[in-house]
């Protein structure tokens, strides 16, 4: 019987102080990791002093009963985004033993602590949930008025290219955002679904397509409402030129983006382009592709980027 992993990986992000009375503006990390899960190389020499952290799961993939849990604690003016360090297998679990033939779930819990004047990015690769695979996660960001927070999630159901799709699998997620006050939690953004079933198929679903993604961007308080209105028109523009279905919306405090369709590589590029223009409005460093991930095309231009 396969062994079950709880992986954990506690990550504080911190402004270096000041050093001979000189002000260096880099954002350094603590981080303390259980197996699987465990950080590579990470960067802190943008100019902008913003960490990038990758972080990687050392397993194969993941199979029913893993739990994996990630905690982040941005501690106040720091800068850092966070990935992983390829694409997250999901094995397949219903079916596969006559002990357990209802499979066993799989689940990942991400906890999110960002304070005064931070900004953090949670954009990890593709996950790749296989026949009858049966993963939830769950994230959990608490957010103050000053702070942005971005995440991008990205699913592949079933290894299409091997002609599989998800079958009786099923994939869960619930993110919630929530600014803290005096009278409790002033949320942001809650968002809960499931795709299975019925779900996959249904034109109110997606309509057998075997991709989805959504980015959720909250802003800092203070952002003006019209940069957020002619914010979402930019992000409409940027879907010219990709496949697949794509919707942006405005929030209260920022914005959220969806995509269905067959293409990984659309669904990033235009994920891409609208985490470009968020970094424009917050007048931050523009993004790049972080060293550790394996594409190199541009996707402002469809062409590749110099390496």
């Amino acid at each position: 019987m396969t062994s079950k992993w709880h992986g954990t990986c506690d990550l504080r992000l911190y402004k270096r102080p000041k050093y001979n009375n000189r002000d260096i503006n880099k954002t350094i990390h603590q981080a303390k990791c259980t197996a699987p899960l465990k950080l590579i190389k990470v960067f802190n020499d943008k100019k902008d002093g913003r960490c990038e952290i990758p972080i990687l799961h050392s397993a194969g993939g993941i199979v029913g009963g893993d739990q994996l849990t990630i905690n982040v604690n941005a501690e106040e003016d720091s800068s850092a985004t966070c990935s992983s360090v390829a694409a997250q297998k999901v094995y397949g679990s219903k079916g596969r033993s006559k002990l357990n033939p209802e499979g066993s779930w799989a689940n990942q819990k991400c906890l999110f602590q960002i304070e005064k004047n931070s900004d953090f990015e949670w954009i990890p690769q593709e996950l790749i949930i296989y026949q009858g695979g049966l993963f939830e996660q769950n994230m959990t960001v608490k957010l103050d008025p000053s702070s942005s927070f971005l995440c991008v999630d990205l699913v592949r159901l079933g290894r299409t290219s091997a002609g599989e799709q998800l079958g009786n699998g099923v994939w869960r997620s619930s993110l919630e955002i929530y600014r803290g006050n005096t009278q409790g939690k002033q949320y942001e953004f809650s968002d809960r679904f499931e795709l299975s079933g019925e779900a996959l198929k249904s034109i109110h679903g997606l309509a057998n397509q075997p991709v989805f993604g959504s980015l959720t961007w909250i802003t800092p308080k203070e952002i003006n409402q019209k940069d957020l209105s002619d914010l979402l028109a930019k992000c409409r523009q940027q879907r010219a030129g990709l496949e697949g279905f794509m919707t942006c919306s405005l929030l209260e405090n920022g914005i959220s983006a969806r995509y269905t369709g067959s293409s990984t590589q659309s669904a990033r590029f235009w994920f891409y382009r609208i985490w470009r223009l968020t970094r424009i409005l917050r007048k931050l460093g523009m993004p790049e592709y972080m060293r550790i991930w394996p594409m190199q095309e541009n996707p402002t231009t469809n062409s590749e980027c110099p390496l």
